[in-house]
Formats: C-alpha cells, structure tokens, sequence
C-alpha cells in the first residue's frame, strides 16, 4: 500500500510503502527453510540443524532481506500501476522500529523529465558535399605509393636507378647517422647516438637538427647549435642550447612504386589499374558519406540541445559517468597499459560528456516516439546490407548481423539516428557547403 507520493524536487520523489507483516510470512518461512538446508553446526548432519537454532542465528538477516524484497517488489507494482516512468533505481529506507507491524519504507527515486520539444523549424545546419575526382584518386593512390616506399643508396646502381648524380641528403631521403651533443662542453644523457636512421622531412627530429643533415654525403660532418624548446619533454635539457656534431653515414634516396598492373595487383586488385582507380574512389566516397554524415549528425544534434528543455535526471547522469569510466579502463587494458584495472579513473572527468548524452538520449527517445521516428525492419535490412557491401562475402555479415539481437539493436539505433536527422534537417533551414576533401577531413 503506498500512503503518499510526494514531490522532493524537480524530478526527485518520495514514496511511502506500508507492509502488514503476516504478508512476510510465507516468504520469511520459506527463506529460513532453506537457509536450515545448508546450515553447518557441530553435533549436526548438514541441513538436520534444528529449525530454532536456524531462527535465532539467522531470523533477523532473514527478516531484513525478506522485507527489502517485498518493498522493492511492491515500489515497481505500484509504480507500473500509477503509471510513474522511473529514471533509474529507487534508494529504499526502512523507517519502522523492529517488530513494528506494519513495516514502513520510504522509497527515493527519480522521474524521468517532460521534453519540451522546441520550434524546430529553427534549427539551422550545414550540410557539406565534397566531390571526388581524378585529383582526389591520385592523392589516396600517392599515399598507398608511399606506404610501399623503400630506399636504396645514392649513388648506387639498382633495378629502380641510382637516384641521380646529387649525393647530398635531400628531403625525403632515409639517412644514417652518428651524432653527439654537449652543453657548456659536456655531454648529456641521451644526446649521443651511433647508427641514428631517420627520414628527413618526417618531422622525426627538431628542425635545426634535420636542417642541418640536408646537403651532407656520406662522411661528411657538421657541427651546429640547437636550442631546445622551453616546453622540451627532456626536463635536463629544456630551454637549453646544445651543440651538436653529425657524421653522416649513409644516404638512401626512396622509390615508390610506378601506378601500374603490378602496383594494383600488390593491393589485391587482379584487374589492373582502371579497376584499382574505382575501388579507390569507392572507398573514398564512401568515407565522405561517413564524415558528411556524421557532420551533420552533430549539428542536428547541437540544435536539438539548443532548441530543446528538460531537466535530467542525477541516477542517469552517474550511470552514464559509470559506463563512461568503465569503457577508458577498457580501453587502457586493450592497449596493454600496466594496472589499468585497478587505475583510478574519477567520474568528475565524465561528467559533462555524461550529461549530454544522457539529455540528448532523453530527446531523441521523446522526438521518436512523438514523431514515431522508429527503425522499420526494410530500414534495418537497408542498413545491414549497406554496411555489408564491403565485405568480400556480404551474404555471410549479413547473416552475422541477424544472429545477435545486440547488432541488430546497434543497427537500429543508427536508422533512428538517421530518421532524426531527416526529420530535424526538413523541418530547419540546410545550407550546403562544398569543402574538398582535405578541407573535409579536417573538420570536426
């Protein structure tokens, strides 16, 4: 029986639960039973140990959990019946003395916050476009080029040439060296080295240091001043001036692959360069409806926070923090950080990224279901299949797909996310930018 709800605060309540005692009963009994199955005493076979003696040793822990189940049991019934929607858990308190009949709780607990969607018709988004054509494909290709890029000495005949009759280090060329440095005419932990390979123009080394190895051939040396930026990760050195000598002891220009048959048949392409072109502006368009999309995913979703009030829930918030520390500490044992199980990792640092997902999470869900926004099972199917179509054997993802409930839901919140943004981006005012693609990567 409850005998009164009342309102705490904007979302908090307080609900109070009576319970006759003789309801306990049949529970208390059943529970004391089976704890007396278990129960060891010396002088008793294992489950003989007579039922008083279970009583007094065992009565009153059995009475605590037995009451805490049923007020539970009886905060979700009358909950559900009137109609309260629950934004998380409820702190249950026993306020009655023992032996007190009935038993009294109070039961604390949060309401999940009216959604007061606002005029979306003033939303105002940016949708980007981005074409792809030969100058983006040759682009990717030169980056693929360089991945397969190896080196051979200059000067040096070899199948690819001997890099031309300039011996001196340039730009791009992998050279070899040994190196010391001193300050105030003595040498420092970690500034002397022998066999020191590096490319220059990598940014791999400060810059006075490469600027000084460009130009030199092998055996040459040079001696040069460096000044160590104040913010150096050396602490010894930072903001210090060195003087460092280079020898330099070897050379070697790179070669990149010709764009050719071989070079496609090297990334698993068997039918040569015009097929290897396509499949490389596939996957480019692809990645520019993945990073336009997400664009305006995000800017859909800044104005439904603008435009959008609600209050939200503390329980959820602390959940969310609890998920959010769980998936770093998941994320610092995948990447072999040592005790990263037990690292503190304080909630506070989530706190802000917790509440804006879980306000956002509470507007979607309430748009949605005003909207009736759902993932139809032809959109989930769609998306499946979309997401397949990479995959050398789509029947088989798409199978994979289907075989978990759990991907199928993530699928399903992607086409939720998309029917969001559909009906946000046709209600407001969309401008579209055309970016290049490089102006598109770097966009956040």
């Amino acid at each position: 029986m409850a005998l009164q709800i009342e309102n705490l605060g904007q979302l908090d309540r307080k609900m109070t639960l009576e319970i006759p005692r003789a309801d306990l009963a049949k529970a208390r009994a059943a529970r004391l039973a089976k704890v007396g199955k278990t129960m060891k005493m010396a002088g008793f076979r294992p489950g003989k140990v007579p039922q008083k003696i279970v009583e007094q040793q065992y009565g009153m822990q059995v009475d605590f959990e037995v009451q805490f189940d049923k007020a539970s049991e009886l905060f979700f019934e009358l909950s559900k019946k009137e109609g309260i929607l629950l934004a998380g858990q409820p702190r249950l308190e026993p306020k009655s003395e023992i032996g007190a009949d009935p038993i009294v709780f109070e039961a604390f607990f949060e309401v999940l916050p009216e959604v007061k969607i606002g005029d979306l018709s003033k939303a105002a988004v940016s949708r980007y476009t981005t074409a792809i054509g030969d100058a983006e494909i040759d682009r990717a290709l030169d980056v693929l080029r360089k991945q397969q890029v190896h080196y051979h000495p200059r000067g040096v005949a070899s199948d690819h040439g001997d890099g031309g009759s300039n011996l001196a280090a340039q730009s791009g060329d992998q050279i070899t060296i040994d190196f010391v440095g001193k300050i105030d005419g003595v040498e420092f932990a970690g500034g002397k080295a022998d066999g020191f390979e590096f490319v220059l123009g990598e940014g791999r080394m400060l810059p006075e240091f490469e600027a000084a190895a460009l130009g030199l051939k092998n055996g040459e040396s040079k001696t040069f001043p460096l000044k160590f930026p104040d913010d150096y990760h050396g602490k010894d050195v930072a903001g210090k001036t060195a003087e460092f000598t280079i020898t330099v002891k070897q050379v070697n220009w790179p070669h990149m692959p010709e764009v050719n048959d071989a070079f496609a048949l090297s990334l698993g392409v068997t039918e040569g360069v015009a097929k290897m072109r396509s499949e490389v502006r596939e996957n480019l368009e692809r990645e520019v409806k993945r990073r336009t999309t997400a664009l305006l995913k995000n800017e859909v979703m800044d104005q439904l926070e603008k435009l959008c009030e609600l209050d939200v829930p503390k329980s959820l918030i602390a959940s969310e923090q609890e998920r959010l520390v769980e998936m770093a500490r998941q994320d610092l044992m995948q990447r072999g950080i040592p005790n990263a199980k037990d690292a503190p990792i304080p909630g506070e640092m989530f706190a802000e990224q917790a509440q804006k997902r879980v306000r956002l999470g509470l507007i979607l869900s309430d748009l949605v279901k005003q909207q009736n926004l759902v993932a139809t099972p032809d959109q989930i199917k769609a998306e499946i299949e979309e997401q397949a179509s990479t995959y050398e054997d789509p029947k088989e993802v798409v199978r994979w797909f289907y075989s978990d409930p759990r991907r199928l839901k993530d699928v399903e919140s992607v086409v939720l996310e998309a029917n969001v943004i559909q009906y946000v981006s046709g209600l407001g005012t969309i401008t579209d930018k055309a970016v290049s693609f490089e102006e598109l990567s770097k966009l956040n």
